[in-house]
């Protein structure tokens, strides 16, 4: 797992040194807006745009998510990294199934697509990637923003199928935004400050929050279908990639062992209500994200040996119906 700098490429982990054995996410550095009105240098165009992601990364399922509740295949394009970051990151070939070529540029490898976009680019190399076919560069490398740019930068556009899905809605946006920071902060982020943490302390330090969390969203869905309510919104599906990897990843790969998602009565249940949202399931490969996380973390699995388990069913009856009419 590298990064650039100054436009070279350089195989470098996480500098946990000096921070005291904790991991610290870097910020993304692309953050620019796509426009539904038309106006500024990315308006909303159907194929103008392009995702580069790896279904193996929670941040890039939540952008494939969003693709497909909106109905945006026909808007924006994408092409899929195959799931093994090696010595030179993300790279795009078909040797493994639901991986691709990158079907824009035809680049081999991700880096090349921020060093085309700024030749002297310092810093990490990550999906999702939105980028512009018009302007040959990058738009957005932020999850966050980008899954807000698919709910409502396109919804004008005659291809979106369903413009009516609003996953940001405008009278809950302060409480999922408080929610959001939360869950960031505690569980997105947080099991990987477990699972790369470089001390005892540090580890113990993200571990003891992440249940913390953990208890707090199991708590909160006793009696609501969903985090905010009855109503889907961003809160839920940021949740849910993480959710979703959690028992076959992070409880063994990150040491985040107290108990798996299939322990919790409610969170349990929330995990396969939402897997069953139609077209859901398609976007999660637990082979990529399996084959991942254990075979490119040399530093924490150095046999990259892949376990067989564990056996989930999240086809398995929800039993949440009944809060909604509550």
């Amino acid at each position: 797992m590298g990064l650039l700098v100054g436009g070279k490429w350089q195989d470098t982990w996480y500098d946990t040194k000096s921070t005291g054995g904790k991991f610290k996410r870097p910020d993304t550095r692309f953050r620019h807006q796509i426009t539904a009105d038309g106006t500024g240098p990315y308006p909303a165009e159907a194929g103008r745009y392009h995702l580069y992601v790896s279904h193996a990364c929670p941040w890039a399922n939540r952008a494939m998510i969003l693709r497909h509740l909106k109905g945006l295949e026909d808007v924006i394009s994408v092409s899929v990294a195959h799931w093994h970051m090696d010595s030179e990151g993300w790279r795009f070939d078909t040797s493994t199934p639901g991986a691709t070529i990158d079907h824009v540029n035809g680049f081999a490898r991700l880096h090349q697509v921020y060093t085309k976009s700024q030749p002297d680019y310092t810093g990490r190399v990550t999906v999702p990637v939105l980028w512009d076919k018009k302007s040959q560069t990058i738009v957005n490398n932020e999850s966050a923003e980008i899954i807000r740019i698919l709910n409502s930068a396109f919804n004008g556009l005659p291809q979106t199928r369903h413009p009516e899905i609003d996953t940001y809605p405008e009278d809950l946006r302060a409480d999922i935004d408080r929610l959001n920071e939360r869950v960031y902060h505690a569980i997105n982020n947080g099991v990987y400050k477990a699972g790369f943490a470089t001390t005892q302390c540090a580890y113990e330090e993200a571990y003891l929050e992440l249940f913390k969390a953990l208890d707090e969203m199991d708590d909160r869905l006793a009696n609501n279908r969903y985090l905010l309510g009855n109503r889907q919104t961003e809160a839920d599906w940021r949740l849910f990639t993480t959710l979703v990897r959690f028992d076959a990843v992070y409880v063994g790969h990150f040491k985040c062992n107290k108990q798996r998602i299939a322990d919790y009565p409610h969170l349990s249940g929330y995990l396969r209500d939402l897997y069953q949202v139609p077209g859901v399931r398609e976007t999660v490969h637990f082979d990529h994200i399996k084959a991942h996380y254990y075979a490119s973390h040399a530093s924490i699995n150095p046999t990259a040996i892949i376990p067989l388990g564990p056996d989930m069913d999240l086809d398995a009856p929800h039993g949440r119906d009944h809060l909604s009419a509550q």
